[in-house]
């Protein structure tokens, strides 16, 4: 990446930050749960948008506020002006960060499932919170796998040369080096893996461990 994927240039001025009256706190006594991030990264395939709205579907089902980001929805609205260079990758994810912060200070449970290729990328939609409000969730799954796992025939164009820049064929992956939670998409069950994850949650009091058990 070169540097202009580094910095934003901020071009808004005369703009002062409004603090809300109602707060995050306030709003996280109200729901019974904290607000925070969980951000599913791994390779196209390799299971991030299944996962993250099972896991959403569980914690919806304990009461929680929840909502997906989706890689591909977002890109149908928010970001349907970026393409898939280096440059735009790094617009996408922060754009992303910038919305789902947004979720968490309302304090809800948002949940992103993007490829988030750049190891950079994540680190600055991290650094947007304070620790403990972004967990890293990696879907890890080889890309033998996931290409098994393609009915779209992504992997197939892209090695035919008609995709470019498609992350684990013609552009880098840049796996976590220090993941909160690592799940093997490629060989784990679907629910024991959204089991893991809700049971991280638990574990850190981010949820209620009574309504868990009461949901199963």
């Amino acid at each position: 990446m070169n540097d202009a994927t580094q910095v934003t240039a901020f071009k808004s001025t005369n703009t002062v930050w409004h603090d809300a009256t109602i707060t995050r706190r306030v709003r996280e006594e109200r729901n019974g749960h904290r607000g925070l991030i969980l951000w599913f990264t791994g390779l196209s395939g390799s299971g991030k948008s299944t996962l993250a709205h099972a896991v959403e579907e569980r914690l919806f089902a304990m009461g929680c506020n929840t909502y997906v980001c989706d890689g591909d929805n977002i890109r149908h609205g928010l970001c349907g002006d970026l393409g898939f260079s280096p440059d735009d990758r790094v617009e996408n994810i922060r754009r992303i960060g910038e919305v789902v912060k947004l979720f968490m200070d309302a304090g809800v449970i948002g949940l992103t499932a993007f490829i988030s290729p750049y190891r950079a990328d994540r680190d600055r939609a991290r650094n947007l919170v304070v620790a403990g409000d972004f967990i890293e969730i990696y879907c890890r799954c080889s890309v033998e796998v996931c290409e098994s796992r393609d009915v779209k025939g992504l992997y197939r164009r892209a090695r035919a040369g008609e995709i470019k820049e498609f992350t684990g064929i013609s552009a880098p992956y840049e796996e976590p080096e220090a993941a909160e939670i690592v799940v093997d998409t490629g060989v784990e069950a679907l629910e024991t893996s959204v089991r893991k994850i809700v049971d991280y949650l638990v574990a850190k009091g981010a949820v209620s461990a009574l309504v868990k058990s009461a949901c199963g």
